[in-house]
């Protein structure tokens, strides 16, 4: 999420980063804007592994999708891509309605530093607190 992540992973020998979630919030992202609020609304620990939006484990914010999935078995979430084309007819249906916590909002573990802002001046900030990091190391 920032460049001083990006600093410690090379420090421990990874050739590059990847920061899926600090790019949700860009201008340019195509999240729409209940995905853009949960994300910055975010704080430390909410996000949670989830299988039933795909059907396959994956990391995303809390919202009414991960707590309905929480009653469920793992026995009764279908197999990729059944339960994900599931649940985007769900997020559609719940828009629709006004609701915006039944998409799939995928997030990684530091969702809460997310820093909405232009990709370009993120990418320039992220270049910038990793040379300041590396330097400090």
């Amino acid at each position: 999420m920032t460049g001083s992540d990006i600093a410690a992973a090379l420090r421990l020998g990874a050739s590059a980063a990847q920061l899926g979630t600090a790019f949700v919030g860009c201008d340019e992202s195509q999240a729409d804007g209940g995905y853009r609020q949960a994300l910055a609304a975010a704080t430390e620990g909410h996000t949670q592994m989830t299988a039933a939006i795909s059907g396959r484990a994956a990391r995303c914010l809390k919202n009414g999708f991960t707590a309905w999935a929480e009653t469920q078995t793992t026995k009764s979430i279908p197999d990729y891509p059944i339960a994900y084309d599931a649940g985007k007819a769900l997020n559609a249906a719940a828009k629709l309605a006004g609701e915006t916590g039944f998409g799939a909002q995928w997030a990684g573990t530091g969702a809460a530093q997310s820093r909405a802002m232009a990709s370009g001046d993120l990418m320039a900030l992220l270049v910038q607190e990793m040379q300041v990091a590396l330097r400090e190391a």
